[in-house]
């Protein structure tokens, strides 16, 4: 009898910047003296987010998804150590995406984690139409093919014409979905039974997306 995959839990979420959040780093303070109003500000300085409060506060929208919840085990002197792994993605349904993971002994804790994580991880998504199918000029799909790899997954994803949908399984419409990309075809090789190893290689071939990216690409 073929055992049947488990569908990803989901969980949408608005974050909400605190109002006595204080800063730790330059950007962070940047941000609150109003020197820098975007995420495109970010990204075009190549500036590194290491505050979670960062996105919320540029991001409002911002939403966050689980991918999967895995109990890990490790034998320490003491006996075996158990925990929960969370992985969770992050995104604004508009170019913007993160993947992040979290580990601890209380389900909700690391679920906090992963997105706290996947926020740290953000990256922008270069969008378009690059179907030989449609030719739209829409940004409903992606420029062109990428592939993405992590430990023994490897996912291509290929443009598609508008009004295809995600041709894809759960895990990747999720952050597909999340990343504001909503025509797609995609072919998998090697363990995607492994849902953070794939979930992973999705995430990785949409980063590979900006490897073109030039100053006119952040105006839209």
């Amino acid at each position: 009898m073929r055992r049947r995959r488990r569908r990803p839990r989901r969980r949408m979420a608005k974050q909400v910047v605190s109002e006595d959040w204080i800063p730790k780093t330059t950007l962070g303070k940047m941000i609150r003296e109003g020197r820098i109003s975007s995420m495109e500000e970010i990204f075009m300085e190549g500036l590194k987010i290491r505050e979670p409060e960062v996105v919320n506060l540029l991001l409002p929208d911002i939403q966050e998804e689980v991918i999967t919840i895995n109990l890990v085990q490790k034998q320490t002197d003491a006996g075996e150590k158990s925990r929960f792994k969370a992985v969770v993605a992050v995104g604004n349904c508009d170019g913007y995406i993160g993947l992040g993971n979290g580990k601890a002994k209380q389900v909700r804790t690391a679920i906090e984690k992963a997105a706290a994580n996947a926020r740290l991880n953000l990256n922008f998504v270069r969008r378009g139409c690059g179907s030989w199918e449609c030719g739209c000029g829409k940004n409903h799909s992606l420029l062109f093919k990428t592939v993405g790899k992590s430990g023994g997954v490897e996912i291509v994803l290929i443009p598609g014409p508008r009004g295809l949908g995600i041709v894809a399984s759960e895990a990747a419409k999720v952050i597909l979905g999340l990343a504001g990309v909503k025509d797609c075809w995609t072919r998998s090789f090697g363990s995607t039974r492994t849902i953070p190893s794939f979930a992973y290689a999705v995430f990785d071939a949409l980063k590979k997306t900006c490897s073109l990216v030039t100053p006119e690409d952040w105006v839209r």
